[in-house]
């Protein structure tokens, strides 16, 4: 969806919309038990996913592997996800505020203090939640294994 799209969404659905937002580029254990468990904290689930400019910026020029219209199409396949909206800052900041969600949910890589958005949640009286991660599951983990493998 875009931000339009979204926000009108949004203002739909009845019960605590969820938020998380990421990469996604190579999806692993990790992607889905972060997804799952936010999907349980409320009635939908939003994914920010940071578009490929966005990830070129924080990742440097070999990343993304898949584009930003491959991970959004991945991403909403799933169940558990209700909408896709891609964002192209360096952090979901803006896109948070234009969606209001009533939790906002990170991986454990994260702690409360250190979420994006979180105090724009809290201000409205929502939660922040964070799973805890799958050990040894990264995307760079999994780049880093595929090249090793490659080599002579």
């Amino acid at each position: 969806m875009d931000w339009t799209s979204a926000a009108h969404w949004r203002a739909r659905i009845a019960g605590p919309v969820v938020f998380t937002n990421g990469v996604f580029d190579l999806l692993h254990p990790g992607h889905v038990d972060v997804l799952l468990g936010a999907r349980a904290e409320g009635a939908a689930l939003v994914v920010g996913l940071n578009s490929d400019a966005s990830v070129q910026r924080l990742k440097g020029p070999s990343r993304p592997v898949r584009s930003e219209v491959e991970r959004a199409y991945v991403l909403a396949a799933f169940e558990m996800v209700d909408a896709v909206v891609v964002f192209d800052e360096d952090t979901p900041l803006e896109l948070v505020r234009a969606l209001q969600p009533d939790v906002i949910v990170k991986g454990g890589d994260y702690s409360p203090e250190t979420i994006v958005g979180a105090d724009v949640v809290r201000a409205r009286g929502g939660r922040v939640v964070v799973i805890p991660l799958v050990p040894d599951q990264s995307t760079t983990s999994i780049i880093a294994k595929l090249q090793r493998d490659r080599m002579p």
